[in-house]
């Protein structure tokens, strides 16, 4: 029991950043319907966004979100302004090639610029531990991320749910035709779609360095997880995501301890092929959506 515990919780709090990932990808899908698979990469730029906030300027890497996202949600506004809305009207087919294009520009220019030598991220809290009652042990910077994940998602859902400028994504992400119809400047909601599915993916990824090893590649694995939460949640539902994040980091940290931690990721695409075969409109969706 001692076991089962120690792996439930800390699943849920890496399902907890990978949660944040999804709810990124999820977002951008709703609104725009597209998928972006420049968005591991993104979630790269993040994690030595905050390597060099750490290591130049000093600033704690969970303080650096303050310059992160601001930085990332303009990056991501600019870069659908001048790329992603030249081909929203286009074919799926031409959508994936250009954010696989972009993401492949991304990677291998920091491969260029940084090396492909990983980096590490090592604060004073970087190995610290919270110890439980029954000798059950939580991470520092896990605890950390999971809590500063929940801060974000709670207020993302108030700005969705709360403000003008929410339900007009709202809407869009129902309908993208009436929308437009009732007033709504859609290419201006696509923009700030895009910019926060890029915020929130450099976000993950600032979260998450302090426990993993910062390369150029490092987004490919990140991307394949975010795409699973959102169909294992159900493309487009940003509930969906992070629901589907915490079953993934649950199934992840079940794998490691009663399998093994070089099956995990296969028990995780097992999973994700049998939602796909039995349930393609993932957990949260409805029947009949693509």
């Amino acid at each position: 029991m001692l076991l089962f515990l120690q792996a439930l919780l800390s699943g849920t709090l890496t399902g907890g950043v990978y949660a944040l990932a999804g709810i990124g990808m999820s977002l951008v899908f709703g609104v725009m319907n597209i998928s972006n698979f420049a968005h591991g990469d993104l979630m790269m730029l993040g994690m030595y966004f905050a390597y060099f906030a750490f290591t130049l300027l000093h600033i704690d890497p969970y303080v650096s979100l303050v310059l992160i996202m601001p930085t990332a949600f303009l990056f991501g506004f600019l870069m659908e302004k001048v790329f992603i809305s030249r081909v929203i009207h286009h074919p799926h087919q031409n959508q994936i090639l250009l954010t696989v294009g972009l993401g492949l520009i991304m990677s291998n220019t920091a491969l260029l610029v940084f090396t492909s030598d990983p980096k590490i991220l090592t604060t004073t809290y970087s190995s610290s531990a919270f110890n439980l009652p029954g000798g059950i042990y939580l991470s520092v910077p896990l605890v950390i991320s999971f809590l500063i994940t929940c801060g974000i998602t709670a207020i993302l859902s108030l700005f969705l749910l709360k403000t003008r400028t929410g339900m007009a994504l709202r809407a869009t992400s129902q309908n993208r035709e009436a929308a437009q119809l009732m007033g709504i400047n859609v290419a201006k909601m696509s923009g700030i779609a895009f910019g926060i599915g890029t915020a929130l993916a450099a976000t993950a990824g600032a979260l998450i360095a302090p426990t993993y090893y910062i390369h150029p590649l490092a987004g490919h694995s990140f991307l394949l997880k975010a795409f699973t939460i959102c169909v294992l949640g159900g493309l487009g539902s940003v509930a969906g995501a992070g629901v589907g994040g915490l079953i993934i980091g649950v199934v992840e940290a079940m794998s490691s301890t009663y399998i093994s931690s070089d099956w995990k990721d296969v028990v995780v695409f097992v999973l994700f092929l049998a939602v796909l075969l039995l349930r393609p409109q993932g957990l949260f969706g409805k029947k009949g959506e693509q």
